[in-house]
């Protein structure tokens, strides 16, 4: 028994590790924005029900720390937007404390983490420098992506057997990603 618990923990761990990992894909190609690829990655990985326009729609105001306010970090914003979405998916009234709880869980282990949950704050020591600043939302996109998916699957386990592990595995090039991002903007 400990064997199938342990078994299924590791396959938990790698998932997580790779919704991070697509989160981060989908920004370094400039894909997605921050928040966006987080509730990208998130509701695409663990089937949140969103179609890639709805995800994108939902998460565009909260990127660029709540519309360039400078505010909540994107990366924050999109783990918690994925996890309310994933938690409250069935049954969203009855779950309603339980997401108030995760976001104030996300918010404190992202702070623990960081220092801050401020985009100001957390971009003072690179916002002069493009590459460093670009490498550090990279790295925050991944770290909230993998945090929301390690607090969604402690409480709905059953979201592992949903993993879309095809989409978990693309990685696109920065060209891919621009020509993807070219093909969104000239599409509909």
């Amino acid at each position: 028994m400990n064997n199938q618990r342990e078994k299924s923990e590791t396959n938990a761990e790698a998932v997580i590790a790779r919704i991070g990992e697509r989160a981060r894909n989908l920004y370094e190609t400039r894909q997605l924005l921050c928040t966006e690829a987080v509730v990208s990655a998130l509701n695409h990985r663990l089937q949140g029900g969103l179609t890639d326009a709805q995800a994108t729609a939902l998460a565009a105001p909260f990127s660029v720390a709540l519309g360039e306010s400078g505010c909540l970090c994107g990366a924050l914003s999109g783990a918690v937007l994925a996890s309310g979405l994933l938690l409250g998916r069935d049954r969203p009234y009855r779950h309603r404390k339980s997401m108030r709880d995760t976001s104030r869980q996300l918010h404190d282990a992202f702070k623990a983490a960081n220092g801050a949950t401020c985009c100001r704050v957390l971009s003072r020591k690179v916002r002069h420098d493009k590459k460093a600043h670009f490498q550090q939302c990279a790295d925050l996109t991944a770290q909230a992506a993998e945090m929301a998916a390690r607090m969604v699957l402690e409480k709905r386990p059953e979201l592992i057997g949903q993993v879309d592990n095809g989409f978990l595995a693309k990685q696109q090039s920065a060209i891919g990603g621009t020509l993807l991002r070219l093909v969104h903007l000239f599409s509909r």
